[in-house]
């Protein structure tokens, strides 16, 4: 008789996990706390968290550094929450928010906002870019369907008018920078994709938002669970698909649209953690979804804490890091859907 050497997908593997990339966290967390022109000693960015350092110390920790690191690890739990609710919900192993046009449809919204209200409230930036990504998502789901027909939506076509999409959107964004420059250096954040910059007005902006939505996909997980069985199946277990589908996808498009004001258009990072937090524990979204969300923190916090320990004292922008990471594993995605 043979072992199966298939994973044991439990929810002390879950705990494990997850208490092993909180660890990861806390210690990159750290790590990047110190990195900057002037480096700091990991010793001292600690003792700066519990009220010691001199002022400069805790200028450059709590003041410059602090909300950065802020930003980055709610930013990249809220892509990759929203990547998880969007594969869920659509059944489709390629979407995610950069794909489906989600991110690009934020960002023009966002880049918009900015450049024709530079003096507008920060809090209405958000509500735009949420606008925004349901355009953009909404306009691939509306080509998709066209192009499929009566066969539903195949993963390959979507993520075809997806990029497609996301392409355009991309096009007039960088058209409407060109014509309006006044507020280019903030707009141009919504291209790049990084946290370079961000403030505690930043973080402020982001956060709310991650305490009402992150909870929010999180209480969804059941609701997923039972989306993945099928239409015909779901409906006899008594949910209401149509309306289960529909708050599952405006949790999803919102955490987008709100991970774009705060880090711009990450490439890859919805892609890529839910299937990385697939492998390590099961696709049950309640054990994968509080996974997913800190595989998304530390790949966004990795990659702009390497952006800015790799050139200094240049900064590379984080999403180039994780667009290269990210379509590599999309194509081989697309290969193996087709």
């Amino acid at each position: 008789m043979t072992r199966s050497l298939a994973p044991r997908y439990t929810g002390a593997r879950a705990l494990t996990v997850a208490g092993v990339l909180t660890a990861l966290t806390v210690l990159l967390a750290v790590l990047a706390l110190g990195l900057g022109a002037v480096a700091t000693p990991a010793a001292q960015v600690w003792a700066t968290l519990w009220g010691g350092g001199d002022d400069l110390t805790r200028q450059l920790v709590l003041d410059l550094r602090l909300p950065r690191v802020g930003v980055s690890l709610l930013c990249g739990a809220m892509f990759a929450a929203s990547g998880a609710m969007m594969q869920g919900v659509i059944r489709n192993p390629l979407a995610s928010p950069d794909i489906i046009g989600v991110g690009a449809g934020a960002g023009l919204a966002a880049t918009v906002f900015l450049l024709a209200w530079p003096a507008a409230p920060p809090g209405g930036l958000p509500w735009a870019a949420l606008a925004g990504a349901w355009g953009g998502f909404g306009l691939v789901l509306l080509l998709s369907r066209e192009w499929s027909g009566a066969g539903g939506l195949h993963p390959v076509r979507l993520a075809l008018v997806g990029v497609a999409v996301a392409a355009a959107l991309g096009a007039v964004q960088q058209l409407v920078l060109v014509r309006a420059p006044d507020g280019l250096g903030s707009a141009l954040t919504f291209l790049t994709g990084t946290v370079y910059g961000a403030d505690s007005a930043r973080l402020l902006r982001v956060l709310p938002w991650a305490l009402v939505l992150l909870p929010a996909a999180l209480l969804l997980s059941r609701t997923l669970d039972v989306l993945n069985l099928g239409e015909d199946l779901a409906a006899a277990l008594g949910t209401r698909v149509s309306l289960a589908r529909l708050i599952s996808l405006g949790v999803g498009v919102a955490l987008a649209g709100a991970a774009v004001t705060g880090a711009g258009i990450l490439g890859f990072v919805g892609l890529l953690a839910p299937h990385l937090a697939r492998l390590l524990v099961g696709a049950k979204h309640g054990r994968m979804l509080p996974v997913c969300m800190l595989l998304g923190a530390l790949l966004v916090l990795a990659a702009d804490t390497l952006g800015r320990a790799l050139l200094p004292p240049l900064e590379v922008p984080a999403g180039i890091f994780t667009t290269l990471v990210g379509a590599p594993y999309f194509l081989y995605l697309l290969r193996r859907s087709a």
